[in-house]
């Protein structure tokens, strides 16, 4: 399991340096006191959201710590040094090591508003770590009549004792008196009134919004995407944490997102270009820390199998690091070696890389990506967003899906720019939020989306059909599309839509709808409907043809739907990604993965005996069913071929029993499922061995006597 990131504000437990000489130590301290007094000359401090006074008193005190620590002469490795020395140097070291994670938390892009409107945390952790740099000092001034001890005798530097003295007044004297910045207070009551208007079910004044934002210093649509980014990924880890959260932080962060949708939904009429590639690029390398400035090399955070940018590295045991979902599908394929290296895997241990996922999270903290796409494991998290948890966050969200759906009831004269605004907030709006999709839905923003399908605007499109796909991952979403006769449209849009993803996820959009066996029946029922959906299987790209596999079997739940999908001619396509998956499955390729739903999908097709009989009508693909079935590496594509199998031998008979009585590959692997196969593959294979043997038996003749598998001997099972 990977480990449970570090929330923000909330400082590790730091072991204290033990049994290191003081050579390394003292180098590690001016390398820490380097990156904090290197604040103020980056002007990073100015633009914090909060606690700017505070942060300047800290790194002007990192810079006198600089001063100091450098005129420390390198110890005499021969020489032991004196334990308090060595102590009060520990020390330091643990409290610049807070002092740094706390400051670059502050300055986190994308967590203005939280770090705001936790100030008082902040200023809590913040004085206690300067009284530890001012303990430390006076630790390093005790010995030899006040001294400073260096390299194990007492120095009469005075110079270093004078920086010393100094240090530990101006700490003690900045913890004493550390407060957050009146700015900061009149900033957060600002937003905490907005939130009582919200959870009064109370339209905030615009005005009084924009000034909360002035004062946090988000100016535009995208500044506020960012924030609301950042508080949805801490909201999904910490709702994937389960109970030790704490349920206050729950209502300020769901309050807070709130918020800021409402921002972006009323605020602004247009989604500001955040910037150039070349641009972003340039302002994420300036935004990092200084130690990882001057080593950050772009193609090592990149996924050697994908050449992406990997978002949850990991490494292998050969000590190469790879995304994690990349590397899983590697050695699911049965590849047991390291890509890059070539050297066999001695084991399929995947251990994160902490150091690179904490770059990585920064670039795409700055370009405004959440942090966490929904994984598996966040799929649990986003079930449990079906709650508001909190009235502040209830009424922002009401008010801003309410005033989203009146802009998509308006748009028809609109211009374009308005439109694909409209409708990319209804996007973004309803993508991992179980209660946001409520509020949309009980807002009427249905109907509205099916309306703007028709759009000529190729985005405006593609947005109203993902919005809809987001939207039919809800049982109101999906009732409310049939009953606003939306049946039609989105098979339409699967046929017609101007991108091909627009394509790919009204195809989806079926999926969710065929989950209702009565929206399936109508489903079926539109002529163009299946026909559409085997087109797209045959001539998608991979993302289409999956959707369409999956969606058509989903719709083949419904009796009647057999006939029309064997008269579009979907046998002879699911034949054909057959083939291809044999040729990727050992490129661990995605065609791997179409083999087997095309396997499952001929299995339900030959439940029905018009299906069966087209399958058994190419005694090819028969053969290949056969292979397939010794070949497969999963027990569910072992289990769909063997249903497949006996599907066909008990609808066609004779004919398809002596046809696979003659490939030698199929017993093998019968007796191979009775033995080792679950309860109901095992069944199955018994059935089929037991009626190729009766085929065979009746077949007998006192002067020729075959046996099936050429030559083999059957076993009656």
């Amino acid at each position: 399991m990977a480990p449970r990131r570090r929330r923000m504000l909330a400082l590790p437990a730091v072991c204290p340096c033990e049994a290191i000489a003081p050579a390394p130590l003292l180098a590690s301290l001016l390398s820490l006191a380097a990156d904090v007094a290197g604040l103020r000359a980056a002007a990073d401090v100015d633009a914090l959201p909060a606690l700017r006074g505070a942060a300047r008193e800290a790194v002007r005190i990192a810079g006198l710590l600089l001063a100091f620590l450098d005129g420390i002469p390198v110890p005499d490795e021969a020489e032991a040094a004196p334990a308090v020395l060595v102590l009060g140097l520990s020390e330091l070291h643990v409290a610049l090591q807070k002092l740094r994670l706390l400051l670059a938390d502050c300055a986190r892009k994308g967590a203005r508003l939280w770090v705001l409107m936790n100030a008082e945390l902040a200023a809590s952790e913040l004085r206690v770590l300067l009284g530890s740099v001012a303990t430390a000092m006076d630790v390093l001034l005790l010995p030899s009549e006040g001294h400073v001890v260096v390299g194990g005798a007492a120095s009469a530097d005075a110079d270093a004792e004078e920086i010393a003295g100094l240090v530990s007044r101006h700490a003690w004297r900045a913890a004493a008196r550390l407060r957050p910045d009146p700015d900061d207070d009149r900033a957060a009551r600002g937003v905490r009134s907005v939130l009582a208007r919200f959870a009064s079910g109370v339209t905030p004044d615009a005005e009084d919004a924009r000034l909360v934002l002035a004062r946090v210093g988000l100016a535009t649509w995208h500044d506020c995407s960012e924030e609301g980014a950042f508080l949805e990924a801490e909201l999904l880890e910490r709702l994937e944490t389960g109970s030790d959260d704490n349920d206050n932080d729950l209502v300020l962060i769901t309050s807070l997102m709130a918020f800021l949708l409402y921002c972006r939904v009323v605020l602004f009429d247009r989604i500001d270009d955040s910037g150039s590639k070349t641009d972003k690029a340039a302002a994420t390398v300036n935004r990092l820390p200084p130690m990882f400035t001057l080593s950050l090399n772009p193609e090592a955070l990149q996924c050697p199998i994908t050449l992406e940018l990997m978002t949850d590295p990991v490494t292998v045991a050969t000590g190469q690091t790879y995304d994690r979902a990349s590397i899983k599908k590697w050695i699911k394929s049965g590849c047991r070696t390291c890509p890059v290296t070539g050297e066999r895997l001695r084991s399929a241990e995947l251990v994160p890389n902490v150091a690179a996922r904490g770059v990585i999270e920064q670039i795409l903290l700055s370009r405004g990506v959440p942090v966490h796409e929904p994984s598996s494991k966040h799929r649990c998290a986003v079930d449990k967003t079906a709650t508001p948890f909190g009235a502040a966050a209830a009424g922002g969200v009401r008010l801003s899906a309410a005033f989203l759906t009146a802009r998509l009831s308006s748009v028809s004269g609109a211009p374009e720019e308005q439109k694909t605004k409209a409708t990319h907030e209804a996007r973004k709006l309803s993508k991992r939020n179980v209660f946001y999709r409520a509020c949309l839905v009980e807002a009427g923003a249905v109907p509205w989306l099916l309306h703007l399908l028709s759009s000529a605007d190729a985005s405006v499109q593609d947005n109203a059909v993902a919005g809809l796909l987001n939207l039919s991952k809800y049982p109101a979403g999906r009732r409310a599309l049939v009953e606003a006769g939306g049946l039609g449209l989105i098979v339409d849009a699967v046929n017609v839509a101007a991108k091909v993803e627009a394509r790919q996820n009204a195809a989806a959009v079926l999926f969710y709808l065929s989950s209702n066996p009565e929206y399936c029946v109508e489903i079926s029922r539109i002529p163009e409907a299946i026909p559409t959906l085997v087109r797209l299987a045959r001539d998608g790209a991979y993302r289409g043809r999956k959707n369409a596999l999956v969606s058509l079997y989903g719709l083949l739940q419904c009796a009647d739907a057999h006939g029309r999908a064997v008269s579009a001619g979907a046998v002879d396509v699911l034949a054909g990604l057959m083939l291809v998956g044999a040729s990727s499955a050992s490129a661990g390729d995605d065609g791997s993965d179409l083999a087997l739903d095309a396997v499952a999908l001929l299995a339900r097709l030959a439940e029905q005996p018009g299906g069966a009989r087209a399958v058994a009508a190419s005694s090819e693909l028969v053969t290949r069913l056969v292979d397939f079935l010794g070949e497969a590496a999963s027990r569910s594509a072992k289990e769909h071929c063997v249903a497949l199998l006996a599907s066909l031998g008990r609808h066609c008979g004779d004919k398809v029993l002596a046809l696979l009585g003659k490939l030698p590959g199929l017993m093998p692997a019968l007796y191979a499922l009775i033995a080792e196969g679950t309860p109901q593959a095992g069944k199955r294979a018994r059935w089929l061995v037991n009626e190729i043997h009766r085929h065979y038996e009746q077949r007998q003749t006192p002067a020729s006597a075959p046996t099936p598998a050429t030559g083999d001997r059957v076993i009656r099972v």
